[in-house]
């Protein structure tokens, strides 16, 4: 999952950067769902963060001491959002397939984009969107259905993105967006860290598992962030929207092709029609910050 990002000429064509961004993302998703049985959820999602940190910190080397209390006052927001977004995205995956909690996650940015709006074509777009939830939606226990605590989770995230997004714009006004960034993604492992610590799985952390871990925080956060951001400074907000709506999509594949995660027939429509909303959102709504990957 990648974070708010500058504007920079990129060596590849922008699209082909954002969609390779959108492919490692999930990549790393499926790479981190892997640790769950030894890691559990949350242990792979703090190990993703403080690897993360490690990284970011040493690439935009934020002054952390000299910042000003206003400033503070952007980052920890920010920080705890992500965190939160991930913990949750993370303890969703273990419940439900990738490709559906991807697009129940999708929902935030989605009610972001079109709040306050009047426009006829924005009505379509809700309908389109909220059908898709009602077919994922869990309405009976029955048995090897659809976990309905995962799809809480995964709507929680969806929740947590939103804000992120918001406390990202304000984030971007007051610090250099990659320090703030990096700073912002401390304060997210500082967030989750208790919850591994008390779960205890790191006890079990080997060399192989290690590197696995940071293959995961290179494919979720390192490799996306930065063609995300190479991309951004050749490509509309509008048009980076409409290519992250393919999100939902790529992790259905995803999960399919590496995690053996097979969706119903509604399920796949489900998907579907989430990530037409999205887009269509995109091409409709008022000018936004565009949903960035986490």
């Amino acid at each position: 999952m990648s974070e708010v990002a500058g504007r920079r000429a990129s060596p590849l064509p922008p699209i082909p950067a954002v969609l390779i961004a959108v492919v490692s993302v999930q990549g790393g998703a499926a790479l981190a769902k892997g640790l769950f049985p030894v890691l559990g959820a949350v242990g792979a999602a703090g190990l993703r963060l403080v690897l993360a940190s490690v990284m970011l910190l040493a690439w935009f080397r934020p002054s952390l001491t000299r910042y000003t209390r206003a400033q503070w006052a952007a980052i920890v927001p920010y920080g705890v959002a992500l965190g939160v977004m991930n913990l949750t995205y993370y303890l969703s995956i273990a419940r439900i397939p990738l490709g559906l909690a991807v697009t129940l996650e999708f929902v935030g940015p989605f009610v972001l984009a079109v709040v306050g709006s009047r426009k006829a074509l924005d009505f379509l777009w809700v309908l389109f969107a909220a059908t898709g939830i009602v077919l994922i939606t869990p309405w009976t226990a029955r048995p090897g259905g659809l976990d309905p605590l995962g799809v809480v989770l995964a709507l929680t995230a969806g929740a947590c993105w939103a804000l992120y997004i918001l406390m990202g714009g304000r984030l971007s006004r007051r610090v250099p967006e990659g320090q703030g960034v990096a700073a912002g993604m401390v304060v997210a492992m500082l967030t989750v860290l208790p919850f591994m610590l008390k779960e205890g799985h790191l006890e079990r952390l080997t060399p192989g598992l290690f590197a696995a871990g940071l293959g995961v925080a290179l494919l979720s956060s390192a490799l996306p962030y930065t063609l995300e951001m190479l991309a951004l400074g050749q490509l509309s907000s509008r048009t980076f929207g409409i290519l992250m709506s393919l999100e939902p999509g790529v992790a259905t594949v995803v999960g399919w092709l590496f995690l053996r995660e097979h969706l119903t027939p509604l399920q796949w429509l489900a998907v579907a029609l989430v990530s037409i909303a999205s887009a269509g959102a995109t091409l409709t709504a008022k000018r936004l910050p565009p949903p960035v990957e986490a």
